[in-house]
């Protein structure tokens, strides 16, 4: 008889045993479960506009917009980029900070824009080159707002910087480039060969050259002579420093480096650096390469080609210019729209 209650009182035991660990696994595969529902909340998404599946209490006055432009240019499509960042942290992020050497937008120093577009850290700091100012918080809100480019002379800052068979020609390309440094059939075809290898917009290789060195080039385009050969970098790829020389030498030393000794590997090499670089990033869009906001890489506000605030603004006129003058801006094109979390009702003031 002890032999037998002391079976039973093991099998009981087991079963208790086997429960609790049952039990264990279930809480353990409710908390990895749960931890995966909120890190997929929390994934960026893209989803195809359609004209209802956009939350306007969530997003105020996007759709208006956004339906207002669709409806102007049938054949232009509109991609929802859900960054699922909070707005406010954005701006605290591109903001300049105490501690952070160099700011990541910059303004020109001139007249030409509000007093309080100057950041107050460094009020009247000279950055770069001597002639730029470090950007306010009010500043970046106007320029990073959507709301504020969601109309037909700044869209083009959202436009996916893709090649499109028979929306970019070469008659494009030669009318902005007609009297720059990038006049010339050969030049004319780089481009456009370019842009096709690499699946990127011309025009916008074009308009960012043009952002770049101006309409007459600068010594970087136009040739410089460094370690006794002549390199040219015309997309200023490493141009950074607090002088004209110190710009000057680390562009160079990189073009030298990449054997660009001739304006054409130039481009060619500088449109591979945009590709893997940027687009290949998720940063395929103007606004995408000055503002990284996208989180491919589990990186934010740290690849960012430019620090001039206003380069998306001016790139993408230069860009509607080239469409509006070879007739191809109705032609098909998507356009990337990042939403924010708790954006402000009211678009951002200048």
């Amino acid at each position: 008889m002890k032999i037998i209650k002391f079976y039973v009182l093991s099998k009981n035991k087991r079963s208790q045993i086997i429960k609790a660990t049952i039990a264990i696994i279930l809480i353990i595969l409710i908390i990895i479960g749960t931890f995966i529902i909120i890190k997929e909340s929390q994934k960026q998404k893209y989803v195809i506009y359609n004209g209802k599946n956009l939350d306007e209490n969530k997003y105020p006055q996007y759709k208006e917009l956004i339906d207002n432009l669709q409806e102007k240019h049938p054949n232009w499509t509109f991609t929802l980029f859900y960054t699922k960042l909070d707005w406010n942290e954005v701006i605290l992020n591109e903001g300049h900070q105490d501690g952070r050497e160099y700011p990541l937008n910059l303004i020109p120093d001139s007249s030409n824009y509000p007093e309080d577009w100057k950041c107050e850290i460094d009020k009247d700091k000279k950055f770069d080159n001597g002639t730029w100012l470090c950007a306010s918080n009010k500043a970046i809100c106007y320029q990073m707002d959507p709301r504020n480019i969601l109309n037909e002379d700044n869209i083009f800052q959202f436009k996916e910087l893709k090649y499109e068979d028979g929306a970019q020609t070469k008659e494009g390309i030669e009318s902005i480039t007609e009297g720059t440094f990038l006049e010339g059939n050969s030049i004319t075809n780089a481009l456009i060969e370019a842009g096709k290898n690499a699946n990127l917009d011309p025009y916008f290789i074009a308009s960012r050259l043009i952002q770049e060195q101006g309409r007459k080039g600068t010594t970087l385009s136009l040739g410089y002579e460094y370690k006794e050969k002549t390199v040219y970098n015309p997309f200023n790829i490493r141009a950074i420093g607090n002088s004209k020389e110190e710009i000057l030498e680390n562009a160079a030393n990189y073009a030298y480096e990449n054997g660009w000794d001739t304006l054409e590997k130039a481009l060619i090499g500088g449109v591979e650096f945009v590709k893997e670089g940027y687009i290949n990033k998720g940063q395929n869009t103007l606004y995408l390469q000055k503002f990284d906001i996208v989180n491919k890489d589990e990186k934010l506000y740290q690849n960012q080609y430019m620090q001039n605030l206003l380069a998306p603004t001016s790139e993408a006129s230069n860009m509607l210019e080239i469409y509006e003058i070879s007739n191809t801006v109705d032609k098909k094109a998507n356009f990337i729209i990042p939403l924010y979390e708790n954006i402000p009702e009211e678009i951002s003031e200048r």
